[in-house]
């Protein structure tokens, strides 16, 4: 059950109405690292839980993140109210207002015009926000080190943002915001690692043979670390087909009539290399086409 509390979770004030910043403040919004889709996919992560404690933590941390939605197009809101009243009344001439929200250089003109300023379920760009930004694959292990990256992903975001505005207020909401995804990263990563056997993901070991392998797949100067270094991994430094010690060859078992019309499909598709046909795009060329079937090679003496 929600109830909605009608004071913010953190004080916003806005210095001046920026209908760009409010665009922009839209990836935040309805963009694939933005709050909502933070909201939903821990929350759809929490109801699917089955202990107790990590459910509560993800249901706090889903709640929180619509607190900041609501943050988040609050300040939409307050950046676009100046120029969603000159919209709507029609209090300037007309090219006046199409530079006050155009002027930016963004798609802002799109907020104002087709969502009247308010903010719509979209990133920056326009784009609708959609549940494929939902990535939760229900294994808690792997789902926790999902929502660990897009904790960070998010704070990269508010970061730029940032350093896009110097409107004190804006920063210091948008500083609390990015803060708190830094606080998330951390419970993340406290559940991640309080299940003891959380490596690999999963319930089926890994092929033992090729769990510590690491195949060098590049030519040139091979760097190595920690990552591919032959006290934590077999360094492979030029594999070859088939590691597994067969041909490298695709295999599969037909029946005799599988058999037979996979031959006469391709008998029938084969293509000859001994000819070389003019094309409708060369025929179209500048430079007409030399028949050259019917050229033959000049014999040396």
């Amino acid at each position: 059950m929600f109830r909605h509390v009608k004071q913010l979770q953190y004080t916003v004030r806005v210095a001046a109405p920026n209908p760009g910043l409010a665009n922009l403040l839209l990836e935040q919004f309805g963009g694939p690292q933005g709050e909502l889709a933070a909201a939903t996919r821990y929350f759809t992560q929490g109801l699917g839980d089955e202990d107790p404690a990590r459910k509560e933590m993800l249901m706090d941390i889903a709640t929180e993140e619509l607190s900041h939605l609501e943050i988040i197009g609050s300040l939409v809101g307050m950046l676009n109210k100046g120029a969603k009243g000159d919209l709507a009344e029609a209090t300037e001439a007309e090219g006046e207002i199409y530079r006050s929200i155009t002027g930016a250089g963004n798609d802002s003109h799109l907020t104002q015009v087709l969502y009247g300023g308010g903010p719509p379920l979209t990133n920056s760009a326009g784009v609708p926000w959609t549940a494929a930004y939902i990535d939760t694959i229900g294994e808690v292990t792997a789902d926790l080190r999902s929502n660990i990256a897009a904790e960070a992903r998010a704070k990269i975001i508010y970061e730029r943002l940032i350093n896009l505005t110097d409107d004190p207020g804006v920063k210091d909401a948008l500083g609390f915001l990015m803060t708190r995804e830094v606080a998330h990263m951390l419970s993340f990563e406290k559940a991640l690692y309080s299940i003891r056997n959380n490596f690999p993901p999963g319930k089926l070991p890994p092929v033992e043979q090729y769990t510590n392998v690491y195949y060098n797949m590049s030519k040139g100067d091979d760097l190595r670390g920690s990552w591919n270094s032959d006290e934590n991994f077999e360094y492979v430094a030029d594999p070859q087909p088939a590691v597994n010690g067969g041909d490298g060859m695709i295999d599969i078992q037909l029946s005799p009539e599988q058999q037979a019309s996979v031959l006469t499909m391709a008998q029938r598709l084969q293509s000859d290399p001994g000819i070389n046909p003019v094309t409708g795009a060369e025929m179209g060329a500048s430079v007409p086409p030399v028949e050259r079937q019917s050229k033959k090679p000049v014999e040396k003496k």
